[in-house]
């Protein structure tokens, strides 16, 4: 299961020593709502291997604007606390599985 991000967790979250992957999403949004399995699916996936975290930017708008994110859903790879990749807009299972195995 995907980890969500709140102001409490999110500085521990991004410190990991693994890859994190944090999808940027919003009950209200349709795209969110189709690329949100997906991430549940990866998320158990890759467990152990990358830290895959979800941010309701309703919630969380602090974190979103930090991140600059301007439209939902849209996903943020980090790798020692950087980002190395980003996407906007929804995604399919293999496209999504193949920029988080570029992090490893």
């Amino acid at each position: 299961m995907a980890l969500k991000v709140t102001k409490e967790n999110y500085q521990s979250i991004i410190a990991s020593d693994q890859p994190v992957v944090i999808d940027f999403w919003a009950e209200w949004c349709g795209p969110c709502r189709m690329v949100a399995p997906i991430v549940e699916e990866l998320a158990e996936e890759y467990t152990g291997k990358v830290v895959i975290a979800k941010c309701d930017v309703d919630s969380n708008d602090d974190i979103a604007a930090e991140y600059r994110i301007r439209n939902i859903p849209t996903i943020v790879f980090l790798k020692n606390g950087t980002i190395v990749d980003k996407h906007v807009g929804a995604i399919g299972k293999d496209a999504l599985k193949a920029k988080i195995d570029a992090l490893l």
